[in-house]
């Protein structure tokens, strides 16, 4: 991925408050061409989706691309082990700009239906 496929700014643009995730911990996927099945924490959560974070090397963000739709499997933080199959939106990938995850990149989700 190069510096034109990231989204950057010097400031936070997202005008929606965030909280820390309560239903969902971690979300679980696979992307075509792509041998691993990734595993993130769900880092924050607006009225509008999810986030997550990536490493800026990962190969996987080759594969990731707002607008593409994934099915995931998110597990739910109150039961160990217990999942939801839920087909998802890539809504953003967006390079760290306040560096606090220096290194890393936002991707945002959102949740499109059930399975």
């Amino acid at each position: 991925m190069n510096e034109q496929d990231y989204q950057s700014s010097n400031q936070d643009r997202r005008s929606d408050q965030r909280v820390s995730p309560d239903k969902y911990y971690s979300v679980q996927f696979s992307v075509k061409d792509l041998a691993y099945i990734y595993q993130f924490k769900i880092r924050n959560v607006s009225t509008e989706g999810l986030c997550i974070l990536v490493d800026e090397n990962s190969e996987v963000l080759k594969y990731l691309k707002a607008g593409d739709i994934i099915d995931m499997k998110y597990y739910l933080s109150e039961s160990l082990g217990t999942t939801e199959a839920l087909k998802t939106e890539i809504r953003h990938v967006t390079k760290n700009a306040d560096n606090r995850f220096k290194g890393h990149c936002q991707v945002g989700l959102r949740i499109l239906e059930q399975l």
